[in-house]
């Protein structure tokens, strides 16, 4: 299950690109709370946690218990959006949505290759050729893996890893359901490639 961590903001008192700017020119990121059925809040937040928030493990699924100076209780909150400058990659916008213990949420959630030590493709000199990065689930809220394990133990070259050969948490499940689509490969090395061609090659 996602961690729950803590972010403070302040309240914003106009929308707009001009007050965006201002709240930027304070050192301050302009963002906003939107969902579950209630008025969106405009808020700023300081860089500070934010990024120490995004370069820990999970930021895309952790649920944050978000509290707006001057309110009593705290919002659960999952970051949804963040936007950066194109040269300082600063981040200059955010969006928080709001959930709760039933809210299903899309999220692509990073995939964690374990066992590397124990493919026999890799002691061999293959290659692991990583397709998918990352794999968009559907679950609940507070049911988000922080990342997806894929076991690379007994995997040979030139063998494929689907998602059905990956153990997913309870009540997590890919949203793509239409095929056994392929997470990762073992290439061969280029030097066994070139004994393989060189064979074919004799054999002609």
């Amino acid at each position: 299950m996602a961690n729950e961590n803590t972010l403070n903001v302040v309240r914003r008192d106009r929308a707009g690109k001009g007050a965006a700017r201002a709240t930027r020119r304070q050192g301050l990121v302009p963002g906003v709370v939107y969902g579950n059925k209630q008025s969106p809040d405009l808020v700023a937040i300081d860089p500070r946690p934010l990024m120490a928030a995004m370069h820990k493990a999970g930021f895309a699924t952790r649920v944050f218990d978000l509290t707006i100076e001057g309110d009593s209780a705290a919002q659960s909150v999952m970051v949804h959006d963040v936007q950066f400058h194109p040269v300082t990659d600063a981040p200059i916008a955010v969006d928080f949505m709001r959930v709760s213990a039933e809210t299903e949420v899309v999220v692509e959630v990073p995939v964690h290759f374990v066992n590397q030590e124990r493919c026999p493709g890799l002691k061999r000199g293959g290659v692991l050729n990583i397709v998918r990065h990352e794999i968009e689930v559907k679950a609940k809220a507070n049911a988000l893996p922080e990342s997806i394990d894929v076991d690379l133990a007994g995997v040979d070259i030139n063998e494929s890893i689907h998602i059905s050969a990956v153990t997913l948490p309870a009540g997590v499940a890919p949203t793509i359901t239409d095929r056994d689509f392929t997470i990762a490969t073992i290439a061969a090395p280029s030097g066994l490639k070139s004994e393989a061609a060189a064979e074919g090659e004799t054999a002609e």
